[in-house]
């Protein structure tokens, strides 16, 4: 079995993204209540900051700062996903592997996790992550994708209401 070699600094910020494992899916909506209790309830046994925040039909991208000394985000994902899981039904296709793991078919087995190294990188991830509903389709004003902290961001006045609505230049760069 492979070792992956992870970025780890207690205390930064770290960009994620999280897929389901069926990409046609629009569970991770169609359960958002669920996936915010779990989120909380990770939040209260194990304290984070989300920075920003945007939920897919079928993935999620984050920014998370953790606490000075503290580098679990591993653990933290794990109890959002386990917790997450085990309030679902057990209707979903399951592979013979993940059978012998006894594990459940709903999340993709690898995330992506990206140390954030300066406030030019953490500017684009957060950007990034608040044009994402626009750039896979989902609509095209961010103000009408309610499952995403652009809100949050726009009430605080870092972004205008209208950000990312016509295409930029800063808005073309965002690759995934």
């Amino acid at each position: 079995m492979p070792r992956y070699r992870r970025a780890r600094a207690p205390g930064a910020s770290y960009f994620f993204t999280v897929t389901l494992h069926d990409r046609k899916s629009d569970l991770l909506v169609r359960e958002i209540d669920l996936l915010r209790e779990c989120v909380r309830r990770t939040k209260a046994r194990l304290p984070f900051d989300i920075d920003a925040w945007v939920v897919l039909p079928e993935h999620m991208h984050c920014v998370w700062t953790l606490p000075p000394g503290d580098a679990s985000y591993a653990l933290r994902w794990q109890l959002i996903k386990h917790g997450f899981s085990r309030r679902l039904p057990k209707n979903e296709p399951i592979t013979r592997r993940r059978q012998r793991r006894r594990e459940r078919g709903i999340w993709q087995r690898r995330s992506w996790e990206h140390l954030i190294r300066d406030e030019r990188d953490y500017a684009r991830h957060i950007d990034y992550i608040h044009y994402n509903p626009i750039k896979h389709g989902h609509v095209t004003r961010l103000a009408d994708w309610p499952y995403s902290s652009f809100h949050r961001a726009v009430a605080a006045g870092i972004y205008p209401a209208d950000w990312g609505d016509a295409p930029n230049e800063q808005s073309t760069q965002f690759g995934e």
